[in-house]
């Protein structure tokens, strides 16, 4: 088989294969390429020097058995056998829920994980997206500090466990959506900037060094993303891929790298006769990161909308502290504003940045679907202090309103893990790093962070205690009982009616909103639907026209009757419906 590795820099490189060493010989066809054919199988362990270094892991390593640090593994990616056809599923319609395979279950595996996609298949989600699984030090932790982004953490199950994870999902005939890193690489084990000039110090992102997208040597860097991407697409039979903030790739070329990541994933999907699509991370409400390329935008196929969770955690819970004060002044009217327009910040003054944020979406050109709403996600969870989640904190009520929001809203829904049942488990940060200095500045970093906003040092979990992690994992029993199951059926039901009546594609503006701030009362109405949810303390009616059909209410609910904190959806009559774009 071909060895090759990019090493600009190097003098001389060394294949060390299953404790032999072969020189290897500059690529005349490639500027700072090494190349070398040398028999090997399946499993084979490998790696390079530079210049009679160390032994380094390739880093397009597909197999890290050992680790990050360890020796590569050879992976022969044709030897798979893939047991579903899988003619693909695309982002339209789809409802998306998001997973973590070491606190899914209790084994923190992909063959534990595969075990509960029933569950998944009955609840009525199309796409199951995986949070990062790539490898990274130790055994658990988010994955966002993953350091080879071409192979598949080992205690997960490595490129085997994927395969068969993806499989199983496609026997039940859900899509798979994975979380990738591409704006940066982890504190530990990255050995990448010995090779060459991956990172670059003239920008700074909040996690270590930025990825150099435009620096000299970019080309190959750019190109090592790119092909990562559509390998985990192409060699796992991903159906689309979640690109963590993409806010934070620092670009200055004409063509920036989501232009040329879009483009070639488009490529893959032509080749391969399916459909992929990329959902992007972004802070920016810049309308061109999901713009089609043909219309100078960007080219990808969705991006999350923070702006509709904060305006909904607020109207559910009244918090307005740090980023949720530019949404607290008036809840159920920036709601709606979310709700019609996508975007809250527009070119809007955000008293949280101190600044102009955002700019507006063409609501008749923009189909509703290429922004993802949510009530929870892991970010939005994990990144308080306890990780608390949002159900346990509300009654069964306000639960019951915010899964109609999202459930038979405009956006694609997204859930997060457990969700659905009302999880009372929290989801807290954790990590399993082996360097103690490393492990002693998270903890102590993490501590620090909430103590300016008045945590005890006491009340913030210790990340590398294995105590956290074994909080977070999820409590399956818990579906099963009051008043979990209640919710569950509520979700199951919220999901039926969507797939049955709502039709994919609709612009924004087939969005139309009526609000009562005092009463605290909201009706949306997109395409032949009309969600009503009443989160005050008075009994109200739903702003619905004469002839709206119930479809689904919450407990207490009646056809015409909303008590409070309780939600109904209604089958508009076919001629309010064709007002909204049906």
């Amino acid at each position: 088989m071909l060895f090759e590795v990019w090493a600009p820099n190097a003098g001389n490189v060394e294949l060390r294969l299953d404790g032999r060493t072969r020189p290897m010989e500059p690529d005349p066809a490639g500027s700072g390429w090494w190349r070398l054919t040398a028999a090997a199988t399946a499993g084979a362990r490998y790696g390079f020097a530079l210049d009679d270094g160390p032994v380094l892991p390739d880093p397009r390593s597909r197999r890290q058995p050992d680790g990050p640090e360890g020796p590569s593994a050879v992976v022969d990616h044709t030897a798979h056998r893939w047991h579903h056809p899988w003619p693909g599923r695309d982002l339209t319609g789809a409802v998306l829920y998001e997973l973590h395979v070491g606190t899914f279950t209790e084994e923190g595996t992909f063959a534990a994980a595969a075990g509960r996609l029933g569950h998944l298949a009955d609840l009525g989600v199309s796409h199951v997206q995986l949070m990062p699984v790539c490898p990274f030090p130790g055994t658990h932790g988010w994955g966002y500090d993953g350091v080879a982004p071409w192979a598949v953490h080992e205690p997960y199950g490595g490129p085997d466990g994927l395969k068969e994870f993806v499989d199983a999902a496609h026997g039940h005939g859900l899509g798979v959506v994975l979380d990738v890193v591409h704006n940066h690489l982890g504190p530990s084990g990255n050995r990448l900037p010995e090779f060459g000039p991956y990172f670059t110090d003239r920008y700074h992102t909040p996690w270590g060094s930025a990825v150099n997208l435009d620096g000299p040597g970019s080309d190959e860097v750019r190109d090592y993303f790119v092909g990562s991407a559509l390998a985990f697409l192409r060699d796992y039979r991903l159906d689309g891929l979640r690109l963590d903030a993409v806010h934070a790739l620092a670009d200055s070329r004409a063509e920036h790298f989501l232009f040329q990541l879009s483009s070639a994933v488009a490529e893959l999907s032509a080749e391969l006769g399916r459909p992929l699509f990329l959902i992007a991370e972004s802070d920016r409400n810049d309308p061109l990161t999901c713009t089609p390329r043909e219309l100078n935008g960007l080219g990808l196929d969705a991006q999350w909308n923070d702006d509709f969770h904060h305006a909904l955690h607020v109207a559910l819970t009244g918090e307005s502290h740090g980023y949720y004060a530019d949404f607290a002044r008036a809840p159920l009217a920036t709601l709606a504003r979310t709700l019609t327009d996508g975007f809250f910040h527009a070119g809007t003054y955000s008293a949280f940045r101190g600044r102009r944020h955002g700019r507006p979406l063409d609501r008749p050109a923009t189909p509703a679907g290429r922004l993802l709403g949510y009530a929870q996600t892991h970010d939005q969870v994990g990144n308080r202090a306890t990780g608390d989640r949002l159900t346990p904190a509300l009654d069964l009520g306000l639960a019951a309103c915010a899964a109609a929001l999202v459930l038979c809203g405009p956006f694609t829904p997204m859930l997060f893990m457990g969700e659905e049942w009302g999880a009372t488990t929290p989801w807290q940060y954790f990590t399993d790093h082996p360097d103690p200095e490393l492990a002693e500045a998270v903890r102590v970093g993490r501590r620090r962070e909430f103590a300016a906003h008045g945590w005890s040092a006491d009340a913030v979990p210790d990340p590398q205690d294995p105590a956290t992690r074994a909080r977070s994992v999820l409590d399956w029993s818990e579906a099963t009982r009051a008043p979990h199951a209640e919710l569950l059926d509520w979700y199951r039901t919220l999901l039926a009616v969507r797939r049955t009546h709502l039709a994919p594609g609709l612009p924004l503006a087939a969005t139309r909103v009526d609000h009562d701030e005092e009463a605290r009362t909201l009706t949306v109405r997109h395409g032949v639907l009309a969600v009503s949810v009443n989160l005050g303390e008075r009994i109200a009616s739903p702003a619905v026209p004469p002839g709206a059909l119930p479809l689904a209410a919450s407990a207490g609910a009646e056809a015409m009757t909303l008590p409070p904190r309780s939600a109904a959806v209604f089958l508009l009559p076919p001629d309010e419906a064709r007002k909204h774009g049906s």
